[in-house]
Formats: C-alpha cells, structure tokens, sequence
C-alpha cells in the first residue's frame, strides 16, 4: 500500500528537481542569448541585469521572475534528495533565498546607464528606490549561491566524491572572485560576474540532474 506514495513523492522531487535546473541553466542562456544580440550591448562593460532596461527589457525580468520561481520550487526538491545527508538543511535553505534574490532582482529593474540602452548617460546611476533595490537583490542571490556551493562540497565530498567537492568550491570561488572583481571596478568587472554567477548556477543546476537520477 505504500508504493504508490513513494512513486508519487519521487516523481514530485524529480520534477522539482528539473525546474531547478530548467531555471538556473535557463535563466544563463536567455541572459547570454541577449548579451549577443541586444543593440549596444557589451557584457565587458555592461552587467546582465542591464538587460533589463529598455523597449526589450520585459524579457530580462521575466527571465529573473521565471527563473527565480523555479528555484524556490527547484529548492523544495533538493530539500527532499538531501534529507538526512550532510547540507540537507542548509543547501535548500540557501537555494530558496537565491531564488528569492533573483524574483526580487527582476521585480526591480537597474537604472539605465554606461550608454545601455542605446542613448542612456554614459555612466551607471543609482538614482531610484528600484535601482537600490536590485543592488540588494543581487546581493542576496550572490550571497546564497557562494554559500550553497560550498555547503553542497561537503555533501559531495562526505559522499566520498571528493574531485566533485573541489569542483562545487571551484563555483563557488568563481562567483566570490568575479563579483570581488566588479566590485572594484577592475577591468571587464561585468564580464567576471557574468562569468562567476553562470558558473555557480551552473554547478547548482549539475547537482540537481545528479540527485534527479539518483532519486
């Protein structure tokens, strides 16, 4: 009698692990596909977030919304494949609030700016509450992913896959490095976010495929 509740409750984490996924990696490519093609774009100078301003902007935020959503529900999953597992508390924990960052982030847009879009000042105002806001989102979501890398190396590496932990740590420095970088103006900053967060998203979204076959 209990089999079909187990089905039922294993097929709910894997679909739940999919949006987890679908969302991250989505969330990479529509970014990187409008990086490529928006008029005046250049993600040396210019952060994906950006992408958000402009006649086109309403793709950007959907991309966040959309995304942002699947990895709450995403998170839900993870909950369930880690129970009882080294990170089973902490990584869902850190993944949901990513995904509350990136809602947030899409729900309030950047200021245009650093000529983006095509006629905007030449440099990056933060003159509006909703421009503030999404420095603070962003913040949150960065935040959460370094810290959910590194939780789930210690899941990986308890697990006795240890290559697997460098890797998770290795995401999770990438974002710690490319965002340190932005932060100080260094040359193409914009471009080692974009590289450091894809790359923590990235690993996130492996994870879950991982645990989604396992399970």
């Amino acid at each position: 009698m209990t089999t079909p509740t187990v089905t039922a409750t294993s097929t709910t984490t894997r679909t739940r692990l999919a949006a987890l996924a679908a969302g991250l990696l989505g969330w990479s490519a529509v970014s990187l596909a409008q990086a490529a093609t928006r008029e005046g774009f250049d993600l040396r100078v210019h952060p994906l977030s950006l992408l958000s301003t402009g006649d086109l902007g309403w793709l950007q935020i959907t991309n966040f919304v959309l995304a942002g959503l699947l990895t709450i529900i995403g998170a839900s999953g993870l909950r369930s494949a880690l129970q009882g597992t080294p990170g089973g508390v902490w990584a869902p924990r850190l993944v949901t609030s990513a995904g509350v960052g990136l809602v947030l982030a899409g729900a309030m847009v950047m200021d245009p700016g650093a000529n983006f879009p095509v006629g905007a000042p030449a440099d990056l105002p933060l003159v509006t509450w909703h421009a503030y806001g999404h420095m603070i989102a962003g913040t949150i979501s960065f935040t959460s992913l370094i810290a959910a890398c590194f939780v789930l190396a210690r899941h990986v590496g308890r697990g006795g896959r240890r290559d697997l932990a460098v890797v998770s740590r290795a995401a999770g420095l990438a974002l710690v490095a490319g965002w340190g970088w932005a932060m100080t103006g260094g040359a193409a900053g914009t471009l080692t976010l974009a590289i450091g967060a894809i790359a923590a998203m990235a690993w996130i979204a492996v994870v879950a495929l991982r645990l989604r076959r396992a399970s």
